[in-house]
């Protein structure tokens, strides 16, 4: 086996204890291997040993992969969508984690309307305020799911995270709680929602223990860019 093989193998041994230690099935946590920069032979090497879900930060990155990797896996992605991307984005990803205002949601249903088709995507959240981070504020997703639940050709699904960057991942913990809190919020107020994107390579099992059912995980499979 490859490398690629062998830590794609052990992260996903991973995911299986977190889920066991909090109760869950790990059935229920999808890993999206973040294949962002890495070349596509690499990246198959990945698919071949069970990758189903690869994760891409910039579309015209993206689609030149999409067509050297080939049929047999998904595509999500996972970085900053800007609004005169999102022709090239829909239909391509089954899912984009990354939706951060109305407009963006207003263009991504025209699109998919255009093609005869429902593009799933998250709201992405800027848990910690940052202002670094794109992302609604917790206060603002619930006006952004209702204003783009009355959208054809765009369905919510769910909703996305980037917590702070810390060396220590239980820091990590109280904003994947705060993401868990709101999906019951938006759940609540009639928004049926099940998809929680949060976790990465630093954080991925935290995140797994408190609910994540996409973790984006790609250093600890492919190394250091």
């Amino acid at each position: 086996m490859s490398a690629v093989a062998d830590n794609l193998r052990a992260v996903m041994d991973s995911i299986e204890a977190a889920a066991k230690r909090s109760g869950r099935d790990a059935g229920n946590v999808r890993l999206v291997v973040v294949s962002k920069t890495v070349a596509a032979d690499v990246v198959n090497e990945a698919v071949a040993a069970g990758a189903k879900i690869l994760g891409e930060n910039r579309v015209q990155e993206a689609l030149p992969k999409m067509e050297a990797v080939g049929a047999g896996v998904a595509w999500h992605l996972i970085g900053t969508l800007q609004k005169n991307k999102a022709k090239h984005a829909v239909g391509a990803f089954e899912l984009i984690h990354s939706l951060d205002g109305i407009e963006l949601a207003r263009e991504l249903a025209r699109q998919a309307v255009k093609r005869g088709i429902v593009q799933d995507a998250l709201i992405e959240v800027n848990v910690a305020g940052e202002s670094t981070k794109h992302g609604v504020g917790p206060d603002a997703a619930m006006s952004l799911a209702r204003e783009a639940a009355a959208l054809s050709g765009l369905r919510i699904t769910g909703l996305m995270c980037i917590p702070p960057f810390t060396e220590n991942p239980e820091d990590s913990r109280p904003y994947f709680r705060r993401l868990k809190g709101l999906l019951k919020e938006l759940n609540d107020a009639g928004f049926p929602m099940s998809e929680l994107s949060m976790g990465m390579t630093q954080d991925y099992e935290v995140a797994v223990e408190e609910g994540a059912t996409l973790v984006r995980v790609g250093t600890a499979i492919f190394g250091r860019r």
